[in-house]
């Protein structure tokens, strides 16, 4: 196995990231991000404040991928059968036809998802882990690949819904979208206010599953296995890493799919990074993204303004960095 792999492979998400940045400026962190879910098959929730182009981020990598895309504004009179389809009477035949709802495409779009009642996230929530809705007696499988990506507003309370913790779990990422630089907002009026570029399509679906397989193939050494199950079982227990004033702060900890997910991740950013091995710098920058949502905070931790981030990156301080022997699988380049 060489060190690094062939660069073609990873030409199709370099293409897609380049039609994306003709639109959205910075963002570097969520593109990358977004990328990683991608190829990772797993969904992403996008939280910040309204004009921060979190929606257009999603709708411009999702008009560069090939296959289909569908939004869903999310409002509080919505009703399962707007999202996953209903039987309609037909008075001709005398027959029940199954109407398929929105969620049946490749890429979903799940615009401010916590304006939805909980009758709708909890028909969202079938979709996102079985990949499957149950409409009647029939059950429908949704196409390959699919994808939610949701976005939701922290500023706002009225006419708002918090997502349950079962159905945040099933995100693999939480990314979170602060505000741009100055200079990044000059050149963001300067494009907004010109014409703007076509985004073309560059990727097809059948190439995003040969990509996904390409990143299953990374490899991910024992070692870095055992620390992510550090990092996670570290929010349960904080104490057992020399944090006991933690301890307060936090009702319950991450589940152990926040395990799965940050070797799942670092996997998929080792093949964007261009490696055919994950290094534990990728789980490191995985972790945040992957474990925020995942924490359940005390009342003690909202009346003192900590946050889950503000909790975590205590905890990772704390965890020792393997050193993985790479030289048993890779065969290093030595320059002669």
């Amino acid at each position: 196995m060489d060190q690094f792999m062939n660069p073609e492979k990873r030409k199709p998400m370099e293409r897609v990231l380049y039609e994306v940045k003709k639109i959205i400026v910075g963002q570097d962190h969520l593109l990358e991000q977004l990328v990683v879910a991608l190829l990772a098959r797993g969904h992403i929730l996008v939280e910040g404040v309204p004009g921060l182009a979190k929606t257009m981020a999603i709708k411009t990598l999702a008009e560069a991928i090939g296959g289909e895309f569908k939004r869903i504004q999310f409002t509080p009179d919505l009703v399962p059968a707007d999202l996953i389809g209903t039987r309609i009477y037909n008075q001709k035949t005398g027959e029940f036809n199954t109407s398929l709802g929105p969620v049946f495409t490749n890429l979903l779009l799940a615009d401010e998802i916590n304006r939805a009642p909980a009758k709708v996230q909890s028909a969202l929530l079938e979709v996102m882990q079985e990949r499957q809705v149950t409409i009647g007696r029939e059950t429908f499988k949704v196409p390959h690949p699919f994808l939610v990506l949701a976005t939701q507003n922290p500023i706002e309370t009225e006419g708002t819904y918090a997502l349950p913790e079962a159905q945040v779990d099933r995100f693999m990422l939480k990314v979170l979208v602060g505000y741009p630089s100055a200079t990044e907002e000059f050149v963001i009026v300067e494009r907004m206010t010109g014409m703007l570029q076509a985004v073309q399509k560059v990727l097809t679906t059948e190439q995003l599953v040969e990509l996904q397989q390409e990143a299953d193939k990374v490899y991910v050494d024992p070692a870095l296995i055992e620390y992510a199950v550090r990092m996670v079982t570290a929010t349960r227990t904080p104490k057992d890493v020399g944090l006991k004033e933690l301890q307060p702060y936090i009702m319950f900890g991450a589940s152990p799919r926040a395990s799965i997910n940050l070797i799942l991740t670092a996997r998929a950013l080792a093949f964007v990074r261009g490696r055919t091995y994950a290094l534990p710098q990728d789980v490191l920058d995985m972790a945040l993204d992957v474990m925020r949502h995942r924490m359940v905070l005390s009342y003690e931790a909202l009346s003192d303004n900590v946050s889950a981030d503000d909790l975590l990156k205590k905890i990772l301080d704390r965890i020792p960095i393997p050193v993985v022997p790479l030289h048993e699988h890779v065969n290093l380049r030595v320059n002669a």
